[in-house]
């Protein structure tokens, strides 16, 4: 088992979850953060003042997935993220060891 973790634009949920959809992904969980990379955040003004934003709203996905469905779920996260403009986001895969359903019991594969 892997999870897949994206930071993608919050405009783009709707696109990768339909994505995901379309090859039979459904759960995940979606969190609203905060952050910036090369992006560096930006400057406003308000009320005749500039001042730098720095953190930028985000939305981290989080999928824990059997091995042979994680290339199809990045291909496709990363396809419908893409605007081609600094900020899209980042994916990051990493090996799960195990998972449990509370209310089952279940472990493993069984449990996701």
């Amino acid at each position: 088992m892997k999870k897949i973790e994206a930071i993608i634009k919050p405009f783009k949920l709707e696109d990768v979850k339909e994505a995901l959809s379309s090859i039979g992904i459904e759960g995940m969980t979606v969190s609203e953060v905060k952050g910036f990379g090369r992006q560096k955040g930006h400057t406003e003004i308000y009320r005749g003042s500039e001042y730098t934003v720095d953190f930028l709203p985000k939305i981290k996905l989080e999928l824990v997935l059997p091995d042979p469905a994680v290339s199809d779920a990045v291909q496709a996260i990363a396809k419908a993220a893409k605007t081609g403009k600094i900020g899209d986001g980042k994916i990051f895969v990493s090996a799960i060891e195990n998972a449990i359903r509370i209310r089952t019991e279940e472990t493993g594969e069984q449990a996701v």
